[in-house]
């Protein structure tokens, strides 16, 4: 159950960055459509998108797939900061980021590309001093409007890159706040201390982003790891990072196969271990990804002990940096 929303959602949800074929580099459309088919025929029915993600092209393939399915999928997609910044980062005012009329057209555009409302729209970055701005009055009219004329259905926020502390606010006073995203994972274990706790007192549900580390925690990244050219991730594993991954995965790699097939199985599993998560948000550019992904919705958690042995390899910094 997805929050104070009463919406359904599979555990594992299609993450669609990948797809919008800007930033990843290696894929193309049919592979993307095909993806989208085999995770929707393996009972995925929750799909997270953004309006940035190939300047709407993710949102129209998703909007393609599902004019196909008779499927009930829940769809998610993110307003960008106008100021086109990521992360929000301290002194960026509401008007750089979020001004009404901008979330408004921004709203009735995901909505044109998926060719149907848009299920949970969310703040693709957020800072919680937004919430005593005084524009944030007009912001909180126009969502409303939004999901009274129908183009949305529910609010939530992507939270900013490793900082799960900056909208701890917004879930304890915002009350049309029905979800966050957040970055958890085996390394960064950080959401767990504060914002869990909350958004479980507060029934605000939780999807759980780069659950793999955006590949680190698939034990594929080495140091001879290459990555196509203009791809993102090259700057992401610059320098030393990924012999630094490959040595902490090799120190992780043997406790988590104990319970799981592959590292990236239990990297996932990892996730779906804690009761506030909602949904876990791969990235899957392929339908045998895809299958692999979703197969991994059956139930089966991390047992207490293990989950206790990995909080030793939390590993919080920010390669996004």
């Amino acid at each position: 159950m997805m929050g104070k929303t009463h919406w359904r959602v599979s555990e594992i949800g299609f993450g669609a960055w990948g797809i919008g074929a800007d930033m990843w580099q290696g894929g193309d459309d049919t592979a993307a459509l095909e993806a989208l088919h085999a995770a929707l025929d393996a009972g995925c029915t929750f799909i997270d998108t953004a309006l940035s993600y190939g300047e709407g092209h993710s949102e129209q393939l998703v909007g393609q797939v599902l004019a196909e399915r008779p499927e009930a999928i829940t769809v998610a997609s993110k307003v960008p900061p106008d100021n086109r910044v990521w992360p929000a980062y301290p002194g960026t005012t509401l008007a750089d980021a979020f001004p009404a009329e901008y979330v408004r057209e921004c709203a009735e555009r995901s909505a044109d590309n998926l060719n149907r409302p848009v299920d949970l729209l969310q703040f693709h970055v957020w800072r919680d001093e937004w919430l005593d701005d005084p524009g944030w009055r007009a912001v909180e009219a126009t969502v409303g409007g939004l999901i009274a004329q129908g183009t949305i259905k529910q609010v939530g926020v992507s939270i900013n890159d490793h900082d799960p502390g900056s909208a701890l606010r917004v879930v304890r006073e915002w009350d049309l706040l029905a979800t966050v995203q957040v970055i958890y994972n085996i390394f960064d274990q950080s959401p767990e201390r504060e914002l869990f706790p909350l958004c479980q007192e507060r029934n605000v549900g939780v999807i759980a982003r780069v659950p793999l580390d955006e590949g680190g925690l698939t034990g594929h990244i080495n140091p001879m790891t290459s990555f196509p050219q203009g791809d993102w991730r090259i700057r992401y594993f610059r320098d030393n990072r990924r012999e630094e991954v490959a040595g902490r995965v090799a120190k992780l790699e043997p406790l988590v196969l104990r319970e799981a097939a592959t590292l990236a199985e239990g990297a996932m599993r990892f996730c779906l271990s804690h009761p506030a998560v909602t949904t876990v948000i791969p990235g899957m550019r392929t339908p045998a990804h895809a299958r692999a992904n979703c197969a991994i919705s059956d139930g089966r958690p991390l047992s207490p002990a293990l989950k206790q042995e990995l909080k030793a390899h939390a590993w919080e910094r920010n390669f996004y940096e």
